[in-house]
């Protein structure tokens, strides 16, 4: 191999990305690592798990609609709901028991 195809070999070998002969088993290493795709590129890595939050979101506004029937939510709010009538419902900003007791005072 003449001096001018070792140097083109070179060049050729840099400009397209490619390993130069006489190169270590390291470099080649690296070299391959490099030239993968980078992992949060990677179809598989990105979409492991599937988009909960759209899906609750989804489910939340069928349910508003009508068209879906959660049971977990029905029973929290109709808890919620027997709470308020028991009287056992957190009290408003203003309307708690030192609230009522300065407006009975002020007034």
């Amino acid at each position: 191999m003449s001096e001018y195809a070792r140097r083109m070999a070179f060049l050729s070998a840099r400009i397209f990305g490619q390993v130069v002969k006489g190169t270590s088993y390291r470099n080649e290493k690296i070299v391959k690592q490099l030239a993968i795709k980078p992992v949060h590129k990677e179809h598989d890595e990105v979409n492991y798990y599937p988009p909960y939050m759209k899906i609750d979101l989804a489910f939340e506004n069928l349910r508003y609609h009508g068209l879906f029937r959660d049971e977990h939510q029905d029973f929290k709010e109709e808890m919620i709901r027997l709470r308020a009538l028991r009287g056992k419902v957190k009290p408003k900003k203003g309307e708690g028991k030192r609230a009522m007791k300065r407006k009975a005072a002020g007034s």
